[in-house]
């Protein structure tokens, strides 16, 4: 039988959410070179929970100027990187769980490196990062797209998922983990891994101005004619 007839009708959906999205926004660069450095991806992620992304960049880049590798960040004392972290959400957590995903890393690879996951498939480069203290879906997912690594894999936040809940695109509780899983079969199959990161930026860009987590406006947003919730309270 035709493949058309087993086609998810979500990948449409994303396609035209993609271009309302570019409409308004316009299109997004990729970060600089020095920002996509595996082991500078994982770094951000880490430390970055509630945090906004200039924040976390700046801490990212300072933590390496002053220490002047990875593993010497890995080898300073936690409250010395809970002061260095203090622009964070949440520098005590960040700096505790910096320290144990890095120090972990040395422990498994002999150095803060993930030169490796270039030669693993990605589920699989995936796994071994979640097994790492502090990795959750979200960061592992960043290291293996938003990096040089540049696979075609979907990172998401919470104003993301939160989309992608009121399109009744994913299931409405979901969590990050599982509306990964039931996103991905449904991403377009020509979209390389920077218009996954593009996507994602995009969807950040839509969370953070009308689809807000308490009362979005609906009735402005770009996603609205595509939007099971936006359409019901408009």
């Amino acid at each position: 039988m035709p493949r058309s007839l087993f086609a998810d009708p979500r990948t449409d959906t994303l396609r035209r959410l993609q271009a309302l999205l570019i409409q308004r926004f316009g299109r997004i660069e990729r970060a600089a070179a020095a920002w996509r450095e595996p082991e500078w991806v994982l770094v951000q992620g880490v430390i970055g929970a509630r945090t906004k992304s200039p924040v976390s960049n700046a801490a990212t880049d300072r933590l390496l100027t002053r220490y002047g590798s990875w593993e010497a960040v890995a080898e300073a004392p936690v409250q010395e990187l809970q002061a260095g972290l203090s622009t964070q959400t949440y520098p005590n957590i960040a700096a505790e769980r910096l320290k144990a995903s890095l120090t972990a890393l040395i422990e498994q690879r002999g150095a803060v490196d993930l030169s490796h996951l270039a030669e693993t498939e990605t589920g699989e480069a995936m796994d071994w990062l979640e097994r790492l203290p502090g990795i959750g879906r979200k960061i592992a997912a960043g290291i293996m797209n938003a990096s040089t690594l540049d696979r075609r894999t979907i990172v998401l936040d919470s104003h993301h998922t939160r989309i992608l809940q009121r399109m009744g695109l994913v299931p409405p509780k979901a969590t990050t983990a599982r509306a990964f899983d039931a996103i991905m079969p449904a991403m377009p199959d020509d979209w390389s891994g920077e218009d996954f990161d593009e996507h994602h930026l995009l969807m950040k860009k839509l969370g953070q101005t009308w689809c807000r987590p308490s009362a979005p406006d609906c009735a402005a947003c770009a996603a609205c004619s595509l939007c099971a919730t936006g359409l019901a309270r408009t």
